[in-house]
Order: C-alpha cells, then sequence, then structure tokens
C-alpha cells in the first residue's frame, strides 16, 4: 500500500492498494459519519465492482443506494446530474452523508459535481478504476459536466475525502481505455519530469504500473497542493487539452477519447513552440514517438481554422486571450497568453 497526502485547504490521502474496493466502508467509516451513501458508477464498470463497493459500504453499516448512468463523455451534462440529485433527494442524504463515485474521468467528474451542489456540497469519495482517471482526473477536486458549447464549463471545485486507487481495476480495461490512459501520463513527463518522459521512452509503462501512477500521482498533488484553485503552476497540466479539447468538441465527444485528443493536442502544441522559436527542434518528433510507442494518434483532419475556432470557447479564455502551456524544454513548460483573434495563426503549421 502506498501512501501520498494532499495538503490542500482541504487535506486527505490518496491510497494505492490493489484490493483496496473492499476496504472502501472501513475508510469511509474512519473519514466520516455518514449514515448513508450513494454510490455513482457507470453502464461499464457497475457491473465489475458495484457489488464490492456497495458490500464494503453496508458492511460497515452505512446504508447504501447506487445511481448508475449510460457510459461515456455524452452522458456528462446537466440532465444527468439532475437524475443524480433525484436518486439523493429520494433516499434523503443529508449533509453528513457521502457520494462515492465508482468509475472513470467522467463519473468521478459528474460525481464530484454532484456532491459539491447538492445541498451546497457534501463529502464524496473517489474510486478511479480507469488509468486516466487513476493518473489525472480523480486528483485536484475539479468537478465538472460539459456544455453543448465546450467542455467542462460548467463545475466547482471540491477536494474529496480521500482517492482510492485498485491497480486491479485496470486488468479489466478495454485496450483503448489503456491506450486513453497514457495521453495523461505522458503529459506529466512532458510537463515537469524529462527523466519520467525518457522512462516511458526506453520501459513500458505496464510493467511497473503501480509505479508509473504514483509518480503521476505525485507530481499531480505537487503542483495542486501549490495552487489548488488554478491560478497559476495548476494552469501546466493543461498541457495538450486546450487544443485536445477543441478536437474533442468538434467530434461530438465521440471517436476519440480525451487522451487521445490531448496526445493530438500536445504534438500541435509543441510543433506551434517549435516554430515560434520557444521550443527546441526535434522535441515535437520526441512526443511524437512516445505517443505512438503507446499507440496514440499524433494527427487530426480537422483544420488549424477549426480546431482554433473550437478553443476559443474554452474555459481557459479570459478577455480576448487564451493561456495556451508550451514546453522550454521536454520536462520544463510554462503558459503564454495568445489573443483570441491571433489563436489561429499561432497554431497553424
Amino acid at each position: 500500500m502506498k501512501k501520498i497526502h494532499v495538503s490542500t485547504g482541504k487535506p486527505y490521502d490518496i491510497i494505492i492498494e490493489r484490493g483496496v474496493l473492499d476496504s472502501v466502508g472501513e475508510y469511509a467509516s474512519k473519514l466520516c459519519a455518514a449514515g448513508k451513501a450513494c454510490v455513482i458508477s457507470d453502464t461499464n464498470v457497475a457491473p465489475l465492482y458495484l457489488d464490492r463497493v456497495v458490500k464494503s459500504m453496508e458492511g460497515a453499516g452505512i446504508k447504501t443506494v447506487s445511481h448508475v448512468f449510460e457510459a461515456g463523455e455524452k452522458s456528462k451534462h446537466l440532465t444527468t446530474i439532475s437524475e443524480i440529485y433525484a436518486t439523493l433527494a429520494d433516499f434523503r442524504m443529508t449533509r453528513k452523508d457521502v457520494i462515492v463515485a465508482l468509475g472513470g474521468g467522467v463519473c468521478g467528474d459528474m460525481a464530484g459535481f454532484a456532491a459539491a451542489s447538492y445541498l451546497r456540497g457534501i463529502d464524496f469519495i473517489q474510486i478511479p478504476t480507469s488509468l486516466l482517471a487513476q493518473v489525472d482526473s480523480s486528483v485536484g477536486g475539479k468537478t465538472g459536466v460539459d456544455l453543448p458549447q465546450g467542455k467542462n464549463l460548467v463545475g466547482a471545485f471540491h477536494q474529496p475525502l480521500t482517492v482510492l486507487i485498485d491497480p486491479d481495476t485496470l486488468d479489466t480495461l478495454p485496450n483503448e481505455f489503456r491506450i486513453d490512459g497514457m495521453g495523461e501520463v505522458i503529459k506529466y513527463g512532458c510537463i515537469k519530469d524529462a527523466e519520467f518522459f525518457e522512462r516511458l521512452q526506453s520501459e513500458n509503462a505496464w510493467d511497473d504500473i503501480e509505479g508509473i501512477i504514483e509518480v503521476c500521482v505525485s507530481i499531480k498533488r505537487d503542483v495542486v497542493s501549490r495552487d489548488e484553485k488554478e491560478a497559476g503552476e495548476r494552469m501546466l497540466l493543461n498541457f495538450g487539452h486546450t487544443l485536445g479539447h477543441a478536437i474533442e468538441k468538434l467530434s461530438n465527444f465521440s471517436g476519440i477519447t480525451h487522451g487521445m485528443a490531448v496526445a493530438v493536442g500536445m504534438v500541435l502544441i509543441s510543433r506551434a513552440g517549435e516554430k515560434h522559436g520557444i521550443t527546441p527542434n526535434g522535441t515535437t518528433e520526441k512526443i511524437k514517438r512516445l505517443c505512438q510507442k503507446y499507440s496514440l494518434p499524433v494527427s487530426t483532419d480537422f483544420s488549424f481554422h477549426d480546431i482554433a475556432e473550437a478553443a476559443k470557447g474554452d474555459k481557459k479564455t479570459a478577455g480576448g486571450s487564451i493561456n495556451l502551456v508550451l514546453l522550454n524544454s521536454i520536462g520544463d513548460s510554462f503558459t503564454k497568453k495568445v489573443p483570441l483573434d491571433e489563436l489561429e495563426n499561432y497554431i497553424t503549421v
């Protein structure tokens, strides 16, 4: 078992432990005085793990109900949140009770947002079951849903009671979602750790996936602890995301996963950095090779014009500018404001 402490305004621990799904109730009873719990999951994950988590919660004396939604990014909208609210209200959940997010990034984001907003905020526990969620989205307290105009435009910062990571859940992941998670893993090497980037290139990440998860979570922990509400350094975690989110939007949130879109976004923004003499020549090729090693896409059929237009609705816009994350080199990143009316030209290569 590995424990990583997160020192945000509401501190909590991240636990990495095989089989921890069977101990969720034990952790919940130690961390809060909840008499009731709602486990929120999706149609892919619930058949695999829901019964185990409910059994653990009820074994700890916590009355438990579940809410299962249709798996996929297309469910990540306010209608689904309203349906979750109805389940919470029907079960008469109170502010002393707890929500459990059991699933990937979509589930964690929505369950967390429901917890942040229902009764003006109740506790929740993150149990990420996908690689992407384990290395990235379950940590840091970002929650939210999409709008037709863009990804994650409605949300809140709401830190969990704890994050319980069971690497055994990765054994049941379809290959597409293994690939998806590697997009975020590679991101961490790009923005903060050149040695980690080289390790991903020289080794097979799946040979020591627990170690890979620990490195990624530790990097994010350090960044989030210094900048909980994304006022500065935390923006670096968006490397590849601005253009990646635009590609997801143009794809109507289907046909390309988040991590795959981020991989394309990292390649495109690195190439733009090289064009402007910021990023050393050859950096983009290194990122491409690493993405290709883990079967991630590195290009898109969408035009730079369409990508730029879609990116203008991104939540990282401020006034007439947008914050882009660029690389001085692998492992050394920074943010740059680019006027929205110059964005297309800036990224076109």
